[in-house]
């Protein structure tokens, strides 16, 4: 099993940044695909960001110009760095990993939440 903790998590103003972390430990894949999805209350859970392993980048309409997703292979952690945040921003925050050859995301951290304040 894998388990995803993430961190970075909080209030910020409207134009503000914040950079998430999410940390994957346990089995790990040689070739596994990780991602960022959001969730906001009373609406459904939408696609953020993700990256391959050799880091091929796919991005939200919603996002694009404005997030960046990265990953550190070695210490199997991905990042996203939101600038320019607005308040639709505002959601609970999850990181997810599958494997390559996967349709469905197989593994899913606790959440973080971010509040974009107008």
């Amino acid at each position: 099993q894998v388990q995803l903790v993430e961190s970075g998590g909080g209030l910020v103003q409207a134009g503000g940044s914040l950079r998430l972390s999410c940390a994957a430990s346990g089995r790990t894949f040689s070739n596994y695909v990780m991602g960022w999805f959001r969730q906001a209350p009373g609406k459904a859970r939408e696609f953020v960001a993700s990256i391959t392993w050799k880091s091929s980048t796919y991005y939200a309409d919603s996002v694009k110009g404005r997030f960046t997703i990265s990953r550190d292979n070695v210490k199997n952690t991905v990042y996203v760095q939101m600038n320019s945040l607005k308040p639709e921003d505002t959601a609970v925050y999850y990181c997810a990993v599958r494997r390559s050859d996967s349709i469905n995301w197989d593994y899913w951290g606790q959440g973080t939440q971010v509040t974009v304040s107008s």
